[in-house]
């Protein structure tokens, strides 16, 4: 909705000429307008030539110089130059039909005509710039991983990573264990260093050479005798 009337407004000048400059009434976000000095420069130069072509008198010099200096750091604004001022800004406002305040555009709700707290759609909103700033942090941090080459490097190992060995490191073999008390043998161990227990010595099939299970006289893959 067009604002009925202009948003809060301080003149400042820097050395170049007084401007104004427009506050939102709900972040408080600025909007400055074209320093007048600019405007008023092009304009004494425009009428200066005009009037030194009409009297062959060499006045742009002096006239433009004379109004920089009136104009240069001037603190204030006539009705006419913030009038100006305003239009040039005022496409950044709208101005809410529940509180009447005058908003910048990032404030303003336009499918409801109402600033966004006042919006009926005001959770919606939320939830949206939530999701959004979301997106973008993982946008960012997709960007940084991708600059110092992070996906690649997982790529590469997850490819060189046998299954089940997270890391590329490979998969551990359990350590034998004594079959009465259960402590880890040494290997090669001959009896546990635990309780004693003599520990099995492995058998392999004379046919295809599989380990054969420990006890058992024959191979269960192919039925040779065990060595």
């Amino acid at each position: 909705m067009e604002p009925t009337r202009k948003a809060p407004y301080n003149v400042n000048n820097d050395g170049t000429g007084p401007y104004a400059m427009f506050s939102c009434e709900s972040c408080g976000r600025d909007y400055r307008a074209q320093p007048v000095l600019v405007e008023e420069v092009k304009e004494t130069i425009a009428k200066s030539v005009f009037g030194g072509l009409l009297r062959n008198i060499p006045l742009v010099g002096n006239a433009a110089a004379n109004q920089v200096d009136n104009d240069r750091y001037r603190n204030t604004l006539t009705n006419d130059e913030l009038e100006k001022a305003w239009a040039e800004v005022k496409v950044n406002f709208a101005e809410c039909q529940s509180c009447h305040r005058i908003v910048c555009i990032p404030d303003f709700d336009m499918t409801s005509g109402f600033c966004r707290e006042d919006s009926p759609r005001s959770e919606e909103l939320q939830t949206r710039d939530a999701q959004q700033a979301g997106a973008a942090a993982a946008s960012f941090m997709s960007g940084i991983a991708t600059a110092f080459g992070i996906p690649d490097a997982m790529k590469a190992a997850a490819a060189g990573s046998p299954a089940g060995a997270p890391g590329g490191a490979p998969a551990a073999t359990p350590a034998p264990a004594c079959g009465s008390c259960g402590v880890a043998l040494a290997a090669d161990a001959k009896f546990c260093a635990s309780c004693g227990t003599s520990v099995p010595t492995k058998a392999f099939c004379t046919g295809c050479g599989q380990e054969r299970a420990p006890g058992a006289k024959f191979c269960a893959n192919g039925g040779q005798p065990a060595v």
